[in-house]
């Protein structure tokens, strides 16, 4: 069901947007749809139309345009293979390009299932028929509308070769005569007449050329005769052309048995391209006005979100955003002239057409319209010279053919209701136009200057008031749409603005009525608390961005912290881990290196090279690693003749105590136990410590093998019993501390390692049994941890 209340149509500018979709339609058929698109009010077509027109702008902005060129209009073509005709090479080229079309646009229509999930124009694509086997033998035979093919039959082919062979033996002779009786000839030039090759005689010579006359020139001085030694080969080759002529009806008869089967297919094809070509014309009309599809309901219910009129500029245009049908079905609408008031009626009416209609409206996404039977409008100047009406009486003989047909599921519309009469009549009957419409729920939007009117909004439930906004600073209006404000009027202030002197505009002021005079403050005041609102609206949307923007480049820059916080940490393990392979591999490979030595006699002197070697590496890691980059200082250099054997000191580099094993080199490096570790140091990267030197006895032989006590060596601040078994270590620690304890030590370092800790609580066992030791401790982190026991003395 369509609506065709046309001038509606008219009035609300239906047929320039029907202009401009038939631009975009490729064919001539899909043309003509368009030209005759009307509003439908069935609920279900449109929501089909809708979807259509939505599917066709997605495949166009995910895939591209598919070109509908060469559509051909054949259903009279199909008409003669009905009743058994041949076609001639215009028809059977015109299928040929729908055939084409077909293909081409079948192939556009291809996809994966899930590219275009529920697309309704699925089926279409898939049921277009290319009859590929039947084109190429169109195309095969038929070169153009004015040639065919040699290749169409064997017959056709023989034809032309004989056609050419007397052809040339035409031109051979008439060479011969050329050259012969070049001054009997006008032109020396072979031309034809009727069909037939004639040469361009002089008139006052024909006597001297033997042959046939066919025609003369507009002077008379010029014959085209047939010579007569051609007259036989123009004969036969006329007698050939008839037989090719014969080839060809066959070759066009012979093409129209084989597309006769598929006249169902070719229609099918004709109907569905021009559906398909009218369905694209919609989104290309949709992707030029920037459209989105409506959402449409049975409610009644409209809401139009930023709405812009598809004939204005699309630079200067101000888009509007109306609801109707929900709180209130009456909008009034007041304010200037020129203000925007007939551009939003012409809006809504409008996009109610082109949305029923199938068409997308210039609108932000998610706008709703309603389905209405039908739009009734009443805009503009309609008076009629020929019928003797004024502009009053024109508007009221269509506002009276409105009141008989609208009804509950009609939209109206009114521009300037009851004026161009006496202003207190007009607006009473305004009033009663409207009270009439609202009580028949009647969806209705009206523009109006009466102040009666906005007072009857105020006052009626689900009447509403609207206006247009004007700017009393700039003489402008700003054509927007402000639902639930009544319009001022700005008489006054424009005159003002416009120079019209103070004491006129407060004697005018004296003229209106109490009641109107207060009502017009109330507006005003009304309106300053508006754009007062308005503007600290405005503020506290900027400072919520700035918060949000603030929020966000917050988040972004913490993301990008524990991005670089888990890098840094990932990287330190990735360095972890490759310095602990690398020190196990190296552990593993003296372990192999000291298993491999045994018990040969170069036994120290190999294990002090794998020191050396594993000192190097150790070294080399760190420089890699970078440690010791800060290097500490000693606080007092160390003289290198100073250090004895058993001094305490620091290795700075290490940041370990040890015991000084052996004295300086010439370069300053000497070997210092730090613990298990024993390590060849630089003197300047040690410091001594604050530690008691205690001289204790030592042996020696005299020569009369007797041993003697002496107390110039020192007692060793640590023993080392790494590598002894249980039995063998006891004896050893008692004597050490025995010696220790006698050279009166504080405290000396047990070195048992860690292994299984069998070493270590047969060590604790035997100190507890020593009367004078006061207590013992495992070493701490720079000691040599649980592998070291340190033993204090009473």
């Amino acid at each position: 069901m369509s609506i065709m209340n046309q001038k509606a149509l008219r009035t609300l500018e239906y047929d320039k947007i029907i202009e401009k979709l038939t631009e975009y339609a490729a064919s001539e058929p899909a043309k003509a749809l368009c030209r005759e698109l009307l509003p439908s009010s069935d609920y279900q077509e449109i929501v089909k139309n809708q979807a259509e027109t939505t599917d066709a702008v997605t495949r166009i902005r995910q895939k591209g345009s598919v070109s509908f060129g060469g559509i051909r209009d054949i259903r009279g073509s199909l008409k003669r293979l009905d009743i058994g005709s041949s076609l001639s090479i215009t028809e059977l080229l015109a299928a040929s390009s729908l055939m084409t079309a077909a293909a081409r646009v079948k192939a556009y229509g291809r996809h994966e299932d899930s590219e275009f999930p529920d697309d309704s124009l699925e089926e279409l694509f898939r049921s277009l028929e290319p009859l590929t086997p039947v084109n190429n033998e169109i195309k095969r035979c038929i070169l153009s509308e004015d040639e065919v093919s040699d290749d169409a039959s064997p017959g056709l082919r023989h034809v032309r070769r004989s056609m050419k062979t007397i052809q040339d033996r035409i031109h051979t002779q008439l060479n011969s005569i050329l050259n012969s009786s070049r001054t009997y000839l006008q032109e020396a030039v072979i031309t034809m007449r009727d069909g037939r090759y004639c040469l361009p005689v002089k008139a006052e010579h024909k006597n001297q050329v033997a042959g046939m006359v066919h025609d003369q020139s507009s002077t008379g001085s010029t014959l085209f005769i047939e010579p007569m030694a051609i007259i036989r080969l123009n004969n036969d080759l006329r007698t050939l052309e008839i037989q090719e002529q014969k080839e060809i009806e066959a070759v066009l008869a012979d093409l129209s048995n084989q597309l006769a089967p598929y006249q169902e297919e070719l229609r099918n094809d004709l109907d569905v391209l021009t559906h398909l070509d009218f369905v694209f014309a919609k989104a290309a009309l949709s992707r030029h006005y920037k459209c989105s599809a409506p959402v449409f309901n049975r409610d009644r219910y409209i809401n139009i979100k930023d709405g812009r009129h598809p004939l204005l500029d699309p630079e200067k245009a101000v888009p509007i955003n109306i609801h109707l049908g929900k709180e209130f079905d009456l909008l009034i609408v007041t304010g200037p002239n020129t203000g925007g008031k007939t551009v939003s009626l012409k809006t809504v009416g409008l996009f109610t057409l082109m949305g029923q209609a199938g068409l997308h409206i210039p609108a932000f996404d998610g706008s709703e319209l309603s389905v209405f039977d039908d739009v009734f409008a009443d805009i503009g100047d309609e008076q009629s010279i020929e019928q003797s009406l004024s502009t009053f009486s024109s508007h009221m003989t269509t506002i009276v053919k409105i009141l008989e047909q609208a009804d509950s599921n009609s939209l109206c519309l009114f521009d300037e209701l009851g004026a161009g009469t006496d202003p207190t009549e007009g607006a009473a009957l305004a009033i009663a136009i409207l009270s009439f419409l609202h009580n028949m729920k009647c969806r209705t939007m009206a523009t109006t200057h009466y102040s009666e009117l906005k007072v009857f909004a105020l006052t009626t439930p689900g009447v509403e008031n609207a206006c247009c906004e004007f700017d009393v600073e700039t003489l402008r209006p700003t054509y927007r749409l402000l639902i639930g404000i009544p319009g001022k009027s700005n008489a006054f202030a424009i005159s003002k603005k416009l120079g019209l002197p103070d004491y006129i505009i407060d004697d005018a002021r004296t003229h209106l009525e109490a009641k109107d005079e207060t009502f017009e403050d109330l507006l005003a005041h009304l309106e300053e608390s508006r754009v007062t609102i308005e503007k600290e609206r405005e503020e506290i949307e900027t400072y919520k961005a700035e918060i949000d923007g603030l929020r966000k480049r917050l988040q972004q820059k913490t993301e990008r912290l524990d991005e670089r916080t888990d890098a840094v940490i990932q990287k330190a393990r990735e360095e972890a881990q490759r310095i602990l392979r690398e020190a196990k591999e190296t552990a593993d490979q003296t372990i192999r290196n000291i298993n491999k030595l045994g018990d040969s006699a170069g036994l120290t002197r190999e294990l002090e090279a794998e020191r050396t070697r594993l000192r190097e590496k150790l070294k080399s890691v760190d420089k890699d690693l970078s440690i010791g980059a800060d290097q500490k200082k000693p606080k007092k250099a160390v003289s290198p003749k100073s250090l004895k054997i058993g001094d305490g000191v620091r290795v700075l580099t290490m940041n370990l105590n040890g015991t000084v094993s052996t004295l300086p080199n010439a370069k300053g490096d000497f070997y210092v136990q730090m613990g298990i570790l024993r390590s060849l140091v630089n003197i300047k990267d040690v410091e001594l410590l604050d530690e008691p030197v205690v001289t204790g006895p030592t042996l020696s032989k005299t020569g009369g093998g007797k041993i003697k006590m002496s107390k110039s060596s020192s007692i060793s601040p640590e023993v080392n019993l790494i590598g002894m078994t249980t039995d063998e270590a006891l004896p050893v620690l008692d004597k050490y501390l025995d010696d220790a304890y006698l050279s009166h030590l504080n405290q000396v370092r047990v070195v048992h390692g860690r292994g299984t800790g069998a070493l270590k609580a047969a060590v604790h066992k035997h100190l507890k049994k020593l009367k004078y030791v006061k207590d013992f401790r495992l070493g701490e982190f720079g000691e040599g941890d649980s592998g070291v026991t340190i033993v204090t003395f009473k």
